[in-house]
C-alpha cells in the first residue's frame, strides 16, 4: 500500500477518503517536528503540505521515493518546483479552490476599513456616543479598486467589487492588453504607476518572485492617494510592510489589511504594534470551512489519481 504523508491541517473527510486506498500519516503538527517529519517522508510516495512546510533542501532530499507533492493552496514559493520536477516529482496546487474565500476577504476588509465605524462597540457599551467622529466613513460604491495581478483570484475579486459598484482597474504584465480577459471582465488594464495614482483600494494578487519582491515599495506607497487602503493576501515580501505602517501612523493611508508577512509568524515587538486602522490576520484569507473542504477534496483526489497511474 502506497504511503501519503500530510504535514499540516487538512479536512478530515478528505483524509478519510485517502485512507481507504493508502497508508496515510496525518499529523497537523508534523511541520513543527523536523526530526519526525524527515523520518516520515523518507519512504513516502506522496507528501501533502500547506504553506509552512518548505519542500526544498534537506526535506526534499529526504523524500527519497516520493513522486507527488500536493499543495493545499495555490502559492508555490515554499516548494522548489524546478528541483521537484528534475527529480520526476509532480507538484499539484489546489488552483481555484480557495479563490472565493480570498476574494470575500478582500471585499470584506475593504468595506470595514472604508467605513471605519465598526470598532466602537466597547465605547458604545460603556455609554459613549462617538457619532460625530464616525460619521465620515466612506461607501464602497463609486470607489476605485486597483488589482495588482489579474489571475483567477483577481478576476473573481473584480466581479464581486463590480457588483458593489466599484470601478476596477488592474495591472498584470503577464496579460497582453489585447487579451480577451479584459473585455470579458470589463476591467481596464493599467500600468502599475497608473493604478497606484487612481486606486482608493489596492489589493495584491501576485506570487513572490524576484520581479515582485518589494513591488509596492516605500516610494510607491508615498505615491498612493491620501486615504487609500492596501490589502495584501498574496505573499510577504511583496509590500514594504514598515512603509505601510509608517504611512498609516502619518495619516497618509486610510487603512491596511495584511494576511501575509515576512517573516511568518511575526514575533513580538514589531512595527505593526499600536498601528491605527489595520487588520492583521495569520495567513487565513484563503481558509474558510468551505474552502478547506474544496481544497482538501481537490488535492486528495488529484494525489490519489497521480499515485494510481
Amino acid at each position: 500500500m502506497k504511503k501519503i504523508v500530510i504535514t499540516e491541517f487538512m479536512d478530515e473527510s478528505a483524509v478519510a477518503s485517502l485512507r481507504t486506498s493508502f497508508n496515510v500519516v496525518y499529523d497537523p503538527k508534523l511541520v513543527d517536528n523536523t526530526q519526525h517529519l524527515m523520518a516520515s517522508v523518507a519512504n513516502a510516495d506522496a507528501v501533502i503540505v500547506r504553506n509552512r512546510t518548505q519542500v526544498r533542501g534537506d526535506l526534499l532530499a529526504a523524500c527519497a521515493q516520493a513522486t507527488v507533492i500536493g499543495r493545499l493552496g495555490v502559492g508555490l514559493d515554499n516548494i522548489d518546483v524546478a528541483a521537484c520536477e528534475a527529480r520526476g516529482m509532480q507538484v499539484i496546487p489546489a488552483t481555484g479552490a480557495n479563490a472565493l474565500a480570498v476574494a470575500e476577504y478582500v471585499i470584506g476588509t475593504a468595506m470595514f476599513l472604508l467605513r471605519g465605524a465598526y470598532q466602537s462597540s466597547e465605547q458604545v457599551a460603556n455609554g459613549a456616543w462617538p457619532r460625530p467622529s464616525l460619521s465620515n466613513g466612506r461607501e464602497i460604491s463609486g470607489t476605485c479598486l486597483g488589482l495588482i495581478g489579474f489571475g483567477g483570484i483577481g478576476q473573481l475579486t473584480a466581479k464581486l467589487a463590480q457588483g458593489l459598484g466599484m470601478r476596477v482597474v488592474a495591472h498584470d504584465p503577464m496579460l497582453p492588453p489585447d487579451s480577451s480577459v479584459w473585455t470579458r471582465s470589463g476591467v481596464h488594464p493599467n500600468t502599475l504607476d497608473q493604478l497606484i495614482a487612481q486606486a482608493d483600494v489596492i489589493s495584491l494578487h501576485v506570487p513572490l518572485t524576484p520581479d515582485t519582491s518589494n513591488l509596492l515599495s516605500a516610494q510607491r506607497i508615498a505615491q498612493m492617494k491620501p486615504g487609500a487602503i492596501v490589502i495584501n493576501t498574496s505573499r510577504g515580501g511583496i509590500v514594504d510592510e514598515s512603509a505601510v505602517a509608517q504611512a498609516l501612523r502619518q495619516g497618509h493611508l486610510g487603512g491596511a489589511a495584511f494576511d501575509v508577512f515576512e517573516p511568518e509568524p511575526l514575533g513580538s515587538g514589531t512595527f505593526w504594534q499600536g498601528c491605527p486602522n489595520v487588520i492583521l490576520t495569520p495567513h487565513v484569507a484563503g481558509v474558510t470551512a468551505e474552502s478547506n473542504v474544496r481544497v482538501s477534496t481537490l488535492i486528495a483526489s488529484a494525489v490519489a489519481n497521480a499515485l494510481k497511474v
